[in-house]
């Protein structure tokens, strides 16, 4: 009886978003057709066409690929940077107030300053992993910092009375504690990292990119190719949302409980 109420729930889920996807591609066709110029937008159909196009293509792979590869690296670098100063500086009130305004001047500078500073400083094929790395690191410190504060001081007093130890406390106490945190600066994290690091690509002009070909085809007036690449990034955001959310569930089954 569970399992079919889940399942006709997951069903109502997906004929929603089906729905809504629909409507949207719907209200895209009725804009092209009033348009009626390819030059300023391009009809579903015809981006979708170029899209089975391009994925025939090995080119295309390599690029996806390395565009992945490069903003995933900036992610990972924020995600360990960012737990790693949300730790110190939980402990030590010292490392606090040297990094905070630092932290503080990252959230309030816009991407694209990052982006044109790091162009100065880096070469442009590291410029996506820096840019991604900044974006995600004051995230995740943020939502790891407020977690450790967080924690319940009753457990914390229980692990002392039983002599738990540091390794055990953090086990036990602060991981399952920090861990809904954790998750949501991870989902939220990845979604900003993807999009300042395809930002970064486009203006960075990285060879074999997304960002490169978003560039090429926005000079070349190729409006077909950039909406397609377009819808590229879009389903890749979709995509590693939805694998980062199931990692992120696994984690919680694992960690949220005492064992």
């Amino acid at each position: 009886m569970i399992s079919t109420i889940r399942n006709k729930t997951v069903y109502e889920k997906t004929l929603k978003k089906f729905l809504v996807a629909v409507f949207w591609i719907g209200v895209w066709q009725l804009i092209y057709l009033a348009v009626q110029q390819e030059i300023l937008v391009v009809s579903p159909a015809r981006v979708f066409q170029r899209l089975l196009e391009l994925s025939g293509e090995e080119h295309f792979w390599n690029t996806v690929f390395s565009s992945m590869l490069r903003i995933i690296s900036g992610f990972v670098l924020g995600m360990l940077f960012g737990t790693l100063l949300a730790v110190l500086t939980s402990i030590n009130k010292f490392i606090y107030e040297i990094f905070h305004p630092l932290i503080s001047i990252i959230k309030a500078t816009p991407v694209a300053s990052f982006i044109v500073l790091a162009l100065v400083w880096i070469k442009s094929p590291n410029v996506p992993i820096f840019t991604s790395f900044l974006m995600v690191t004051p995230i995740v410190w943020a939502n790891i910092f407020n977690g450790i504060k967080k924690t319940d001081s009753n457990l914390l007093n229980m692990a002392k009375l039983y002599r738990f130890g540091k390794l055990k406390t953090v086990k036990l106490i602060y991981i399952p504690s920090v861990m809904p945190y954790f998750t949501a600066a991870c989902t939220t994290g990845l979604g900003f990292s993807w999009k300042a690091g395809i930002a970064a690509e486009v203006l960075a002009n990285t060879p074999i990119s997304i960002g490169q070909n978003i560039y090429d085809s926005k000079i070349y007036i190729e409006t077909c190719d950039l909406f397609a690449w377009t819808a590229v990034v879009i389903l890749m955001s979709v995509i590693l949302e939805f694998l980062m959310v199931k990692l992120m569930k696994w984690l919680g089954r694992k960690y949220s409980v005492w064992g």
